[in-house]
């Protein structure tokens, strides 16, 4: 991976680890806290959306708009998933098996479906993965806590499972479809915001409440987190997705150190360990 694209999914890392640790300080904020950051990120990416379009050369295609939409739709299943694990789970719990899940799928796919042969390095790192998550999940806790790592790890795996799913397409919509990655990512983000907005509008009392409480995260996540994947993308047509998607699991550590510094988790120093684990083992199936 050549320096420009390390620095961009490096910085990526860095910015998706504060924005879920903004998102996971949010409770009970559902759908309608996913639909008020998408709606903050319209917002913000709407007139970049139009420069875009007015003074770039390409001309767009129809199969943009449906590369654009499937990814809202997938996005949005994300956003939904991983903020109910915020919701009954920590975050170094949801974090580190959502993040280190893709892979994992992504190499028993492979061997159960496509008969490949991932060889010894990519078996270890599903080790590791499995190994971490393990970690994660283990240790002395009360009964009540037990149920809330359990349900963290149940929508950490759902969440990793939609990760998959939309890096891959993501990945075959800025290279194979050659979508620039700002229309792209504009338009989809616009989708997200008008497919959810019938759903949490019905509601008008919870969402004035969720932001008087929580603008600061809306306004964080929702600045925070497409400026982190306008990154990946970008970094996706200078590398192999099967390198850009592991490198930036980086964040999984500092998400671990958050949790364990600002929020005060329990078990975080084994939960932190158990991250570096799972790392290691993403690391170990992108050079397999």
């Amino acid at each position: 991976m050549n320096s420009t694209a390390l620095s961009l999914v490096l910085g990526a890392a860095v910015l998706h680890a504060a924005w879920n640790f903004a998102a996971k300080r949010v409770r009970r904020g559902g759908a309608a806290f996913v639909w008020a950051y998408y709606t903050a990120a319209s917002i913000l990416l709407l007139p970049a959306l139009v420069i875009a379009l007015i003074t770039s050369d390409v001309h767009p295609h129809w199969n943009w708009a449906v590369a654009a939409l499937v990814t809202a739709v997938l996005h949005i299943g994300y956003g939904i998933v991983l903020q109910r694990g915020y919701d009954v789970g920590d975050l170094s719990v949801v974090y580190p098996v959502a993040r280190g899940t893709g892979p994992l799928l992504s190499v028993a796919f492979a061997v159960l479906l496509l008969g490949e042969r991932p060889g010894v390095l990519g078996l270890v790192g599903a080790a590791l993965i499995i190994a971490g998550v393990l970690g994660i999940s283990g240790g002395r806790r009360q009964q009540s806590a037990r149920g809330g790592v359990k349900a963290g790890i149940v929508y950490g795996v759902a969440t990793g499972a939609l990760i998959a799913a939309y890096t891959l397409w993501d990945a075959y919509s800025v290279t194979d479809l050659a979508v620039p990655p700002l229309i792209y990512f504009a338009a989809a983000s616009i989708l997200q915001s008008l497919l959810l907005a019938p759903q949490v509008l019905s509601k008008p009392q919870p969402l004035r409440l969720l932001w008087k409480e929580n603008k600061r995260e809306i306004i964080a996540v929702g600045l925070l987190s497409p400026i982190a994947y306008l990154m990946v993308l970008y970094a996706m047509r200078l590398a192999p997705v099967s390198l850009v998607a592991p490198a930036r699991e980086v964040s999984i550590v500092l998400s671990g150190l958050a949790a364990w510094l600002v929020l005060g988790e329990a078990d975080a120093r084994r939960r932190l360990i158990g991250s570096a684990v799972v790392l290691a083992g993403i690391v170990a199936i992108a050079v397999a």
